[in-house]
């Protein structure tokens, strides 16, 4: 009796390792663009924000703070009476520091004594003259930092911006963005 030769399919060992190490390989070539392209994101994300956040601030002067700015992020998100549209999203509003694509965005301005009541119930007194507003990013790898002022440009540095940044006038540090 004549043993029957069997046909093999599929693939050898040495080919699937072949196959695994050529992913990896091509993997590896990929990752460092790839978290390249996180980074810019978060920091267009980061941009935005900031661009955000000066035009509602600017919305609020000019239609709710009688020409004062909002003292902090979570007054801008207090809608006017008679509507229910507040002056800034809620993803950068529910608290006087937020997070948001590996950024921490603030803002701040110095409350002003002459400042009225405004009509999203901010007291009198509460109200500030200008303001700066920063995003740091929260991880090691990204080293581009941004901050505006009232003056509604934004500003980039490779090190912390918000707190040397003026609410008026041109930082020390960093460069506008175009």
């Amino acid at each position: 009796m004549k043993a029957q030769p069997h046909n093999q399919a599929g693939f050898t060992l040495i080919e699937l390792v072949l196959v695994v190490s050529m992913i990896g390989i091509i993997s590896a070539m990929a990752l460092p663009r790839l978290l390249m392209a996180k980074q810019a994101a978060d920091a267009s994300s980061a941009i935005a924000s900031l661009r955000t956040i000066a035009s509602s601030e600017a919305g609020y002067s000019t239609s709710c703070g009688s020409g004062f700015y909002s003292p902090d992020l979570p007054t801008l998100a207090i809608a006017p009476a008679g509507t229910n549209s507040p002056f800034i999203s809620p993803d950068l509003s529910y608290a006087p520091t937020v997070s948001k694509s590996q950024y921490t965005i603030q803002m701040t301005g110095t409350a002003s004594p002459t400042a009225p009541a405004t009509c999203n119930g901010l007291v009198a007194g509460a109200g500030a003259r200008s303001f700066k507003a920063g995003a740091d990013p929260t991880v090691t790898t990204n080293y581009r930092f941004f901050a505006v002022n009232s003056a509604n440009t934004i500003y980039e540095d490779s090190a912390t911006l918000y707190a040397a940044m003026p609410e008026v006038g041109v930082p020390a540090a960093g460069h506008p963005l175009q």
